[in-house]
């Protein structure tokens, strides 16, 4: 009966650890960031290629940043260094588009860091009401409060 038991432990433990998410690798990183700034942008096969590689060196570095911080061997400087690769990648990505993609770049960038996702429905409004907006610290105060 321990056994049985046991056996049946050991199948349901791993069943729902199959679920756990997954630590996606640099090359899924990088390949849904590109193909997002390619659906924006429009970009020519020769920019996909060279923001392909300059993003997949930003996703490795950000992969070893989250495993160090995983293991405990996190420094500040550490996350230092990952913003000024990060800010060196974005001027390098900036320096191959065109000005009308540089412009949607910066409003892709812009919706990233403020967490709006565009692909989600906005709530309908009626005719006549405008949507509220809180700005400050009152927004951030409802937005913990939802």
């Amino acid at each position: 009966m321990r056994r049985l038991i046991l056996i049946t432990m050991l199948m349901l433990g791993g069943f729902f650890s199959s679920w756990a998410q997954k630590i996606p690798t640099a090359e899924e990183l990088a390949k849904k960031n590109i193909e997002e700034i390619d659906k924006r942008l429009k970009l020519t096969p020769t920019q996909r290629g060279v923001i392909y590689n300059y993003i997949f060196d930003l996703s490795k570095q950000q992969l070893a940043l989250y495993k160090k911080q995983q293991a405990g061997t996190f420094k500040p400087e550490d996350e230092t260094n990952f913003f000024k690769l990060n800010n060196e990648t974005n001027n390098n990505i900036k320096s191959l588009l065109k000005p009308d993609q540089v412009i949607e770049y910066n409003k892709l960038t812009e919706e990233r860091l403020s967490g709006v996702d565009p692909n989600k429905k906005k709530k309908k409004l009626k005719k006549g009401e405008e949507e509220e907006k809180v700005v400050g610290i009152e927004g951030l105060k409802s937005v913990g409060n939802n």
